[in-house]
């Protein structure tokens, strides 16, 4: 006899969520692993003591966990991914069937909340790393990254520039009774007037309204648009993520450099480790950063700019440390003159070595050596002998394994953090509201990390056949976590 199934919904059933979620599921463990009762003390400032009771703040870091763990860049997203999961309801301490906070609750308490709340989790996270034996801590590399900002360059508008003081002063003089101005004359059919031409924004000209702390930038590979940029520090012996901060996409890596040291040895002086090493790229490199290292007490592998020129001898000057002058092939002497401030750069100085023109007048070589003013002018950096010694150091034998080690440590990081921890674009506004978008992905790639560690891959366990109802939960439990989100386990374990 053939059979038809009639479904009815049950009226009453009998269920338990801790029950389906497997010992050794990720956000189990992680909800075992992780306590953010902090919270509670330290965001009591951002609330009254009347009203309506607001969203937990404990939920809704985790809920802003669940995002970047799940790589999903929206708050909508987020909340409705979160509703499907057995998994992450359990994490976040609801039962089937409870409504989660509205999407608009997030965006709402993200700005709210300060950024030292968000670094704090950050700290705790990489406490927890610390204290299970993952950070040697003595070594960091660093680098940066442009993350696009939640802004478009074709809504920038022009910078209002205010007219200086003689200008007004003679809009002043032109008005006084006494001298009135006279009459301006009135323009001819045929005078257009200056023409309207289409300029290129720059951040100097414009910006954008919607985001005014976003910049306008490129580097190779990139096309131009308005961005952020990210500063990271890097274990090399684990490589979990030791710092992050956000900065305007147009700020020079050699200028952040002295402002990330100080925060990279205090959250390792936190937990008694001492930096010793920093390795960084070419970017990073100048007088000041160096200078840097030495006052916190580290040793430095940053490669010259490649503009740099340790010696002149290809040009045909030699240097005589004894007079500080150079001589050219002819004999010519060009001593120190005087020191200069870089164009556009005032804390950036410059030596300058010049001749006489009486030296260089009857030079067979003056029409290809000489300037337009008759003598020759060298010109080095004012911290030549800091980048020697730092040169010296790159191009050691460890030098060039310090260098190595650094492109392949946290250069893979940041792929991660843009790829799979929802760093690819920052979807708020301003830069503190960037900055928090960082740290939120730095923490949960080092939990990543530390799971991995503490427990070892997660692998997802066949479960037993059980009749009834819990055999059906069971296959809901395998539909939502086991076959339709394999590859976010994947994932997970990939770290």
């Amino acid at each position: 006899m053939q059979g038809k199934k009639i479904h009815q919904e049950s009226l009453f059933i009998q269920f338990q969520l801790s029950d389906y979620v497997p010992a050794d599921n990720f956000y189990r463990r992680l909800k075992s692993l992780l306590d953010l009762d902090f919270l509670y003390p330290t965001t009591l400032k951002y609330y009254g003591k009347e009203g309506q009771k607001s969203i937990d703040p404990v939920v809704f870091m985790k809920l802003m966990l669940v995002g970047y763990l799940e790589n999903i860049n929206s708050d909508r997203r987020i909340v409705i991914s979160s509703g499907m999961r057995m998994d992450i309801l359990y994490f976040l301490g609801y039962d089937l069937g409870q409504e989660l906070p509205w999407h608009s609750t997030l965006s709402r308490t993200r700005k709210l909340f300060g950024e030292e709340t968000f670094l704090e989790l950050f700290k705790q996270v990489l406490k927890l790393c610390i204290n299970n034996g993952m950070i040697s801590g003595k070594r960091q590399a660093v680098d940066s990254a442009l993350i696009p900002a939640n802004a478009a360059k074709q809504s920038m508008v022009e910078r209002i520039v205010m007219e200086d003081a003689s200008v007004f002063s003679r809009e002043l003089n032109d008005n006084i009774e006494d001298d009135p101005a006279k009459p301006k004359e009135p323009k001819s059919d045929n005078d257009e007037g200056p023409k309207n031409k289409d300029v290129a924004p720059t951040n100097q000209t414009h910006f954008s309204p919607s985001d005014p702390d976003a910049r306008l930038t490129t580097k190779p590979g990139k096309p131009m648009r308005l961005y952020y940029r990210s500063q990271m520090s890097v274990d090399t012996a684990s490589h979990c993520i030791t710092y992050i901060q956000a900065f305007k996409g147009n700020e020079a890596d050699n200028s952040s450099l002295p402002v990330i040291l100080p925060q990279i040895a205090g959250n390792m002086a936190d937990h008694a480790i001492q930096v010793e090493e920093i390795l960084a790229d070419t970017g990073y490199s100048s007088g000041k950063a160096i200078r840097a290292l030495t006052a916190n007490g580290m040793k430095g592998y940053i490669p010259a700019p490649g503009t740099y020129k340790s010696s002149r001898e290809g040009e045909g000057f030699i240097y005589d440390d004894n007079y500080d002058r150079y001589t050219c092939i002819m004999g010519v002497h060009l001593p120190f003159k005087r020191i200069e401030s870089a164009y556009n750069e005032p804390t950036v100085f410059k030596k300058i070595y010049e001749s006489s023109i009486s030296d260089c007048k009857n030079c067979p070589f003056k029409d290809i050596c000489a300037n337009k003013k008759g003598f020759k002018k060298l010109v080095d950096s004012a911290d030549k002998p800091l980048y020697e010694y730092m040169q010296r150091r790159v191009e050691s034998p460890r030098g060039k394994q310090m260098m190595s080690l650094r492109s392949s440590t946290v250069e893979p990081v940041f792929g991660s953090l843009i790829n799979y921890t929802s760093l690819d674009r920052i979807n708020t506004k301003g830069l503190k509201q960037a900055n928090k978008c960082m740290l939120m992905a730095a923490a949960a790639y080092n939990i990543k990390k530390l799971l991995k560690c503490k427990f070892g891959p997660l692998i997802a366990a066949p479960i037993p056949a059980i009749g009834g109802l819990k055999g059906l939960f069971n296959q809901l439990f395998m539909q939502f976590i086991g076959y339709k989100h394999q590859h976010a386990v994947n994932f997970l374990t990939s770290f």
